[in-house]
Parts: structure tokens; C-alpha cells; sequence
């Protein structure tokens, strides 16, 4: 029993702890420094254009349904309470948009940042067009 004024230790953190997510990523960029950023988007929107990461990115997605989609991956949703990972460097990054139109998409995303360099590059048609071969066949409409 605790001394007089003395809080009673919890022994809650011995369940606290629950793995959403486990991955052995690619190297990790010289001299990385970690990015923690938050990503919000109304009902509907696209999301960022296709682009890429110069290492790393693990996500949690908050709120809503992201549609998901890494070069060479098929399409898919994300869902509140799910995580999401990128490998960064070469790969693109096709599709984070909001799969709802009718709520909020909110995710966090933790990246692996190369110290002088954009945290991310959108990727123009061209190069689009030049490795339209590594996508993966996109579902019919």
C-alpha cells in the first residue's frame, strides 16, 4: 500500500501498449531526420497529386477513408483505426484522397525526411506516362 500521499502505481501499462503496425523498411536515408505531420481533407477531395517521398512513411489514419494507392499496389481504402506504409525513395505515391463524400478524412503520417530535401515531389505526366507499366491495373469504373 502507498505511503500517505503517495499515488497508487497504475499497472495499466502493461496491456496499454498495442502493435497496429510492423514493417522493416528499406534503408534509411543518410542523416534522416522524423517528420510527424497531420493531413486533413473535406468529403470528396483527390488529395495530393501523384508524388513521392525521399524515405520512409508510416500513417494512421484518424477519421474517414483514404483511397490508398503505391506504385505496383493495388487501389485500396484505408479506414479510421488502420495503418498505411510507404517504402519512400523510387516508389510513387498515386492516390491519399478521401474515398468519402460525405466526411472529413484526417491521417497522421510519420516520415523518414532527408535533411535539405522536400519532404515530398510531385511527379509530372511524363514520368507518369514512362511508368504507367509499374502501376497496377486499376479497377474498372
Amino acid at each position: 500500500m502507498p505511503e500517505s500521499g503517495e499515488q497508487p502505481r497504475s499497472e495499466a501499462w502493461k496491456t496499454a501498449l498495442t502493435v497496429l503496425q510492423e514493417v522493416t523498411p528499406p534503408a534509411i536515408p543518410e542523416g534522416a531526420h522524423v517528420m510527424t505531420v497531420q493531413i486533413a481533407y473535406p468529403p470528396g477531395d483527390p488529395g495530393t497529386p501523384p508524388h513521392r517521398h525521399p524515405g520512409p512513411a508510416f500513417g494512421y489514419v484518424l477519421e474517414g477513408e483514404m483511397r490508398f494507392e503505391l506504385e505496383g499496389e493495388p487501389e485500396r481504402i484505408v479506414r479510421a483505426g488502420e495503418t498505411f506504409w510507404e517504402p519512400g525513395g523510387d516508389v510513387i505515391h498515386y492516390q491519399d484522397g478521401n474515398s468519402r463524400t460525405d466526411t472529413p478524412l484526417r491521417f497522421l503520417v510519420t516520415m523518414l525526411c532527408v535533411p535539405g530535401r522536400p519532404m515530398l515531389t510531385l511527379v509530372d505526366d511524363d514520368e507518369l506516362k514512362q511508368r504507367a507499366h509499374l502501376r497496377a491495373p486499376r479497377p474498372p469504373s
